[in-house]
């Protein structure tokens, strides 16, 4: 017991002493139950609603109305085609759009059924199957209110008939399979996980050995030191995409509907953000275990912040804009935006401005202090 309790002293001591093991033992746990009790949601509400409604009178206002006074769906926009809400869906502003045709009252007045849309962005099943059960939920509640005047007219020999018809249109996701949507998101986790870990990793564990300063007192420049450092894990980074992209397409039947090649130029970008973090880990961690820990530290509130596990739209508003300093929320938009919508740059030039600019300036102040602490 003599022996163990020294090794427990011994170990109190450096935790107390290293600031870093410190702050990873305190801080990173409250601030990880923070994020997990205040962003991750299990209800949907303010879904982005895009409404078309051709009839333009107090009936059509009355049922639109209900959506917004349930509370699962917020106003967005007021179109004036089909064609607009889609084109929304497809830049990702709103997830829902709501057609109501011109002959609306008309019909309920003359006891007819009134059909209308619903179209309902289907590449998130959780929102998809939320917004799909609540509009038909609210058509169904507006049935009701209505069926009695129908009643009257069946009194009088008129014929009964179901008052609203709400017909849901699903795009890119019509099973609403959850797999169509992971599958992209995995990818963005992966890439994220390998250029961070594998980077910081791998230049701590040459410290650790002495091997990076016999190399540091060679003739090779710390450019070249360092480019020859990075460029085998993009390298292993692209395959892993290749590898999950088949995967994706031929065992989980997710197939690419937009270019593949904007696909790996945005990675790309995403890549040189992950690299950089990864080498800024390296410079700050005196071995393996700390390099894991900080890892750790980002990946787990990008995975939460970025909408990789739940959407973003039912965070609390501090939440939802922290998740715009991560790459990762750019990078999924995008990568959902190809994959499942087939969208190009003109709808997903939002996301990759802002992700190419922060991933290329972490990267030269990373590749730049790198270099410090090589010279």
């Amino acid at each position: 017991m003599d022996r163990a309790w020294t090794i427990m002293r011994k170990e109190f001591i450096h935790i107390i002493r290293d600031p870093r093991t410190l702050s990873i033992v305190f801080i990173m746990p409250i601030t990880l139950l923070l994020l997990l009790g205040y962003a991750v949601a299990v209800e949907i509400e303010d879904i982005p609603t895009a409404v078309y409604d051709m009839a333009k009178d107090s009936e059509s206002r009355r049922f639109v109305e209900r959506f917004w006074h349930s509370g699962y769906f917020k106003y967005a926009f007021y179109v004036d085609s089909t064609e607009e809400i889609v084109r929304l869906i497809d830049s990702g502003e709103v997830r829902v759009g709501l057609v109501i045709p011109p002959d609306f009252s008309t019909k309920l007045e003359a006891g007819k059924g009134a059909s209308v849309q619903v179209i309902i962005d289907g590449s998130d099943p959780t929102i998809g199957q939320t917004a799909l059960f609540v509009a038909q939920t609210i058509g169904q509640a507006a049935s009701v209110d209505i069926i009695s005047t129908q009643f009257e007219q069946l009194v009088r020999g008129g014929s009964l008939q179901v008052p609203i018809d709400l017909r849901a249109r699903l795009l890119y996701n019509p099973d609403m399979k959850k797999v169509n949507f992971m599958i992209p998101g995995l990818i963005g986790a992966i890439l994220q996980v390998q250029a961070l870990l594998l980077t910081a990793l791998a230049i701590v564990r040459e410290r650790e050995r002495g091997t990076l300063e016999q190399l540091i007192v060679t003739p090779i420049k710390p450019w070249e030191l360092m480019l020859g450092k990075i460029v085998p894990f993009v390298l292993v980074a692209f395959i892993n995409v290749g590898i999950t992209l088949l995967v994706g397409s031929f065992w989980f039947k997710v197939p690419v509907h937009g270019d593949v090649i904007l696909l790996l130029s945005t990675s790309l970008l995403f890549l040189l953000g992950s690299l950089g973090l990864g080498i800024l880990i390296s410079t700050v961690s005196r071995n393996q275990m700390q390099a894991m820990h900080l890892a750790s530290f980002i990946m787990l509130p990008a995975f939460i912040l970025s909408g990789f596990i739940v959407p973003r739209e039912n965070m609390p508003l501090l939440v939802y804009y922290a998740g715009y300093l991560i790459p990762l929320t750019y990078f999924l938009v995008i990568l959902r935006g190809i994959i499942l919508k087939g969208v190009g740059v003109v709808y997903l030039w939002k996301q990759i401005v802002p992700m190419a600019i922060f991933s290329v300036v972490t990267f030269m102040l990373s590749a730049l202090n790198f270099r410090k602490s090589l010279e």
